[in-house]
């Protein structure tokens, strides 16, 4: 039986979005959860009241603020170590819980086998409304031409290693995971884009199972400047994507999965996004990364 649920909270970034994230993980319908924000240094004088009150006002908060920046993936990796219970989950602190998140994913850890939880998501925007980007339509198509029209799946092996390779369709922050699987493997230090995606394979490869759900319960912000977006712009996103395909090809192949290792090889969808934004690129006179972003689309 799950009890207490880990929600971490990595924060570094816009102060109005990060308190709307708070507020939906404090108004979630089943309220057994420990909530552990650890703050990257983010400079705003208002913030150490705020957190303050959190934690004075609810004794489900802790606080943490790190003495120097960690960045990304080393904040990821102190949240970690800050787990005490046996589901975890990462939010983007920009993202929003919708009040079933916690009653969907606790219901899903119910099945032992299961290592890893990708519920339902919906995308929203900078100003919180519901739309869907092409790139989000293609991760739709992906994941139910997995798992079909069942409204909760649970798939492992070669299968799901081969179908994230094709197109990654993990929302990350929306992603609980049992903290066993996460502390075993960890992230990985040397990415800073596709550490979850990494983590994920990592669990898949050593026998991990993923519950896929259809119950909507999470809304995933996408920004036009997120981090993310910003080093595809200028061709770091998928220099470290190719890296990273390049390991799981060796994986694969070392454990059989030739589907899976040719999936990997092809790495069909980060190509086409990346020629997607060479016009972008171009119209910004950025031509080192369009230099990177054409030689990793027509390069398998």
């Amino acid at each position: 039986m799950i009890v207490t649920i880990d929600v971490m909270f990595p924060y570094y970034g816009d102060v109005a979005m990060m308190k709307a994230a708070v507020d939906s993980v404090l108004a979630q319908d089943d309220r057994d959860f420990r909530f552990t924000i650890v703050d990257d240094g983010y400079p705003d004088d208002s913030l150490p009241d705020y957190f303050a009150a959190l934690v004075a006002g609810d004794d489900r908060v802790r606080y943490f603020r790190n003495e120097q920046n960690l960045g990304a993936n080393g904040n990821y990796k102190k949240c970690v170590g800050l787990v005490e219970h046996e589901v975890v989950v990462i939010m983007g602190a920009d993202d929003v819980m919708l009040p079933n998140y916690i009653s969907t994913v606790r219901k899903a850890f119910q099945d032992p086998s299961v290592s890893i939880v990708q519920p339902g998501v919906e995308v929203i925007d900078e100003n919180g409304a519901v739309y869907a980007p092409l790139g989000d339509k293609v991760k739709q198509y992906l994941r139910q031409r997995l798992v079909g029209q069942s409204s909760e799946a649970i798939v492992s092996g070669e299968a799901i290693a081969e179908s994230l390779m094709v197109g990654d369709w993990l929302y990350f922050p929306s992603v609980a995971w049992r903290a066993e699987a996460v502390k075993k493997h960890d992230f990985r230090p040397q990415y800073d884009v596709v550490q979850d995606l990494a983590l994920a394979i990592d669990i898949i490869l050593s026998g991990g199972k993923m519950a896929v759900l259809d119950t909507v319960c999470f809304q995933y912000r996408r920004h036009r400047e997120s981090d993310s977006s910003v080093r595809a712009l200028d061709g770091r996103r998928f220099a470290e994507e190719r890296a990273f395909f390049d390991e799981c090809v060796r994986d694969f192949s070392a454990k059989g999965w030739e589907g899976a290792a040719r999936a990997a090889r092809w790495h069909l969808t980060s190509r086409l996004n990346a020629a997607s934004l060479t016009p972008k690129v171009v119209s910004k006179g950025m031509w080192p990364g369009l230099r990177k972003l054409v030689a990793h689309a027509v390069r398998p």
